[in-house]
């Protein structure tokens, strides 16, 4: 019997590729991302550095589950703007419906990655909205942003979480503890 081969195989280089390229020609710049996490996190850590900030969100996007939430919100937004969605759907996106909750539950899949403290960071963020987030809220300027908007919130939100694990694990570290970081990297488990 003949083997039955699949065409398809991803390519993981291409979609990270693929995510920071259409975070950018939507208009998007990591570093707008990165001051949304110094903004969410400066506080905390009065020494944190942008370069941190961008650190973490490219670790951040370096996540496969992040970039398929990225694409894919990306992707809805620009069929909205193309008027390409089923009618009931299509104003509901093209429009950001207040009460569509679906970019946000794509938002969410983001946050989750680096557990429970970023759904606090992403609600803090998304209600504030500064910086970039304000501009993608801007209905006048044209583009569809419905999904945009909650995932760049989620990215930043995330990266906060990703830099308060962290801080967490270098005090522990400075007290000559294990942190569960470096037992992980142990292959340790609690």
């Amino acid at each position: 019997m003949e083997e039955i081969k699949n065409p398809y195989a991803l390519n993981s280089k291409k979609v990270a590729e693929a995510t920071k390229y259409w975070l950018e020609k939507r208009g998007v710049k990591i570093e707008e991302i990165a001051e949304l996490v110094m903004i969410l996190q400066r506080k905390y850590y009065p020494n944190l550095t942008m370069d941190e900030c961008i650190h973490n969100v490219e670790r951040v996007l370096s996540k496969r589950e992040v970039q398929n939430a990225v694409l894919t919100g990306i992707q809805l937004d620009i069929l909205g703007e193309q008027n390409l969605l089923i009618p009931e759907l299509q104003d509901m996106i093209k429009y950001d419906e207040s009460l569509y909750g679906v970019d946000e539950i794509l938002a969410f899949s983001i946050v989750n990655v680096y557990g429970s403290i970023g759904f606090t960071n992403y609600g803090y963020v998304d209600k504030l909205k500064p910086g970039v987030l304000e501009r993608l809220n801007d209905k006048s300027l044209g583009p569809v942003n419905t999904f945009l908007d909650d995932i760049v919130g989620a990215v930043a939100a995330a990266a906060s979480s990703r830099i308060a694990h962290r801080k967490q694990a270098e005090r522990e570290q400075a007290r000559g503890e294990e942190s569960v970081d470096t037992l992980a990297e142990k292959g340790t488990s609690m």
